[in-house]
């Protein structure tokens, strides 16, 4: 389903529930580390208040017990950050301790066209997990318009994902997709569907068992699977090849092996590396050297190698449509950063060549805005768990609760 954007909905003099995903990561003296899931929900932000509309803004932020407030979860320092990052929410206010708090109703009931507001961290609120519809109604209360511009927590079925958009319909309120859910739509489900061939997924990561059902839906969808990270030497294992002291899930070698013949069956060629930078240690400043084929007992692999490089860069280079869940070695720890690296750099060429690509999962977007390179995809995902479940083919509630719209009137391509 194509649901309604924001800027198709009239919201002169009406204020608009905001669900947005500001669940950011924080220093721990609570300075927030990495800002783009709020940079990227100003343009739906702004698009309201500039329109005559106000704006009640909420969000969850870790995982605090609720119940009560926590001042280490409080959405303070996020928005310190949302005043600095738009002139027309200098005067953005932090309202209650919880967002059921009196004094919520009064500040939203008393909102003016071109006012904006954040209420406390949603999961404060047992029910926000629970999908509570007694707490659905409480938010319904707040706003004439519901917005969800969160992608990050749309395969959720919390409470303000769902219940409150479900509530809102039902008293005839218009509940609209803002731009940052748009665009998600747009690259993870518009171009799974309609892919440009070569069609190439690059996935990587620690465990098989996280990635496993996307696996099979890719397989038949893309030309090629390009895999790596520390789940390639389940693979490799699982075929019969010596990995030496790599990370290996013992429990998924069948599974492993079944994933291989139903790529073949559905003509989808998956690339496992074949030589590898392997350490003693996952450590900075240990011993390193690559080894081809067989890992010795003693070493692990923890990159892919520079003909393994070599191999998946060209693929890259070839393909039309890229997708790209999870990081080909331990990107984190130098010097095993360099595979992914290479490879993102395969990316950015095949991109400037015209080539879709789309980056999802924490990690993935970790290890490209670590390599410099974040402006040179074409799409980079706010969501780690919602885009591997769109990867898998999932359908999400949330975007049913939303109001359809056709085709013809579809604008997710905004930034």
């Amino acid at each position: 389903m194509i649901p309604r954007i924001i800027d198709q909905v009239d919201v002169a003099n009406k204020r608009v529930f905001v669900r947005g995903d500001f669940n950011v990561p924080q220093s721990e003296d609570g300075q927030i580390t990495d800002d783009r899931r709020i940079r990227l929900t100003v343009a739906t932000i702004e698009s309201i208040l500039s329109r005559g509309g106000s704006v009640v803004l909420a969000s969850h932020l870790g995982r605090p017990a609720g119940g009560a407030y926590e001042a280490a979860f409080s959405l303070a320092p996020v928005a310190a950050r949302l005043r600095e990052l738009s002139p027309l929410l200098k005067d953005l206010t932090l309202v209650g301790q919880r967002c059921t708090d009196a004094t919520v109703a009064t500040a939203t009931a008393a909102l003016r066209p071109g006012g904006a507001l954040l209420i406390e961290n949603l999961r404060f609120e047992t029910g926000e997990k629970k999908g509570d519809v007694a707490l659905a109604a409480t938010l319904a209360n707040y706003a004439d318009i519901y917005c969800n511009d969160a992608f990050g927590a749309s395969h959720r079925g919390d409470a303000s994902m769902l219940a409150l958009p479900a509530a809102m319909r039902a008293q005839g309120k218009p509940c609209a997709a803002g731009f940052l859910l748009a665009r998600e739509i747009r690259y993870l489900s518009g171009v799974l569907d309609r892919p440009e061939k070569p069609f190439v997924a690059i996935v990587g990561g620690a465990k098989v068992s996280d990635k496993l059902i996307a696996l099979r839906n890719l397989c038949g969808r893309v030309d090629t699977i390009l895999v790596g990270g520390a789940m390639a030497y389940t693979f490799l294992k699982a075929l019969g090849s010596p990995v030496g002291r790599s990370l290996v899930q013992q429990q998924m070698l069948d599974e492993a092996r079944a994933i291989l013949s139903h790529a073949a069956a559905t003509s989808t060629s998956i690339v496992l590396p074949f030589d590898h930078v392997c350490g003693e240690a996952l450590a900075l400043g240990t011993l390193t050297q690559v080894v081809v084929g067989a890992i010795p007992d003693a070493l692990m692999g923890l990159d892919i190698g520079p003909a393994t490089v070599a191999k998946f860069s060209a693929v890259v280079r070839g393909a039309r449509t890229i997708v790209w869940n999870g990081p080909l070695g331990a990107f984190e720890t130098a010097p095993f950063q360099e595979g992914t690296f290479a490879v993102i750099e395969a990316v950015l060429e095949a991109t400037r060549a015209g080539a879709t690509s789309i980056a999802g999962g924490g990690d993935t977007a970790a290890a490209v805005g670590a390599a410099g390179a974040s402006e040179g995809f074409s799409h980079i995902s706010t969501g780690g768990g919602a885009s591997l479940e769109m990867l898998e083919g999932k359908e999400f509630e949330c975007l049913n609760a939303l109001d359809s719209l056709s085709p013809v009137g579809y604008s997710g391509s905004r930034k």
